[in-house]
C-alpha cells in the first residue's frame, strides 16, 4: 500500500520541478503562478502575485475559470515544501496544461534562500 511520500515521489518523477533559485525567472515567464496551500497559510505569507487555490479544490476551481482554460498557458505551482505542488502539477498535466512547473521545496525552500514573501492587505478591526 503506498503513503502520501510515495505518491510524492512518484508525482515528482512525472513533473518539471524548478530550483528557488531559477523560481524567479520562471515566475517571471509564466501566466500564472499557484499557490496550492491553504488560506490560512496563505494569508501568512506568500510569493508576490501568486493565485491561492487549495490543492483539495484546484481541478474544480480551474474548470470553472475561463481566464484559465487555455491549456498552453505556463503554470508554476508551489507550495509549503513541494508535496502538494507535485501532486497539482501532476494533475495539471492530467488536466492538458503544457506547461507547468513546481518549485523544488515550496515555500519553505523559497524563504530559506532569503526571497522575499507578502502577506495580503486585510481590513483592520479594532
Amino acid at each position: 500500500m503506498k503513503n502520501a511520500m510515495d505518491l510524492v515521489a512518484e508525482a515528482k518523477a512525472k513533473i518539471n520541478e524548478v530550483s528557488v533559485n531559477d523560481a524567479p525567472n520562471e515566475i517571471q515567464k509564466s501566466d500564472v503562478l499557484i499557490d496550492v496551500r491553504e488560506p490560512d497559510e496563505f494569508r501568512a505569507g506568500h510569493i508576490a502575485g501568486a493565485v491561492n487555490i487549495p490543492r483539495g479544490m484546484l481541478e474544480f476551481k480551474l474548470s470553472g475559470m475561463p481566464e484559465l482554460q487555455d491549456r498552453d498557458k505556463r503554470v508554476v505551482v508551489y507550495c509549503k515544501t513541494s508535496g502538494r505542488g507535485a501532486l497539482a502539477a501532476v494533475a495539471l498535466k492530467e488536466m492538458g496544461y503544457l506547461q507547468v512547473h513546481s518549485i523544488s521545496g515550496g515555500l519553505d525552500a523559497w524563504i530559506e534562500a532569503g526571497k522575499p514573501t507578502v502577506k495580503p492587505d486585510l481590513p483592520e478591526f479594532g
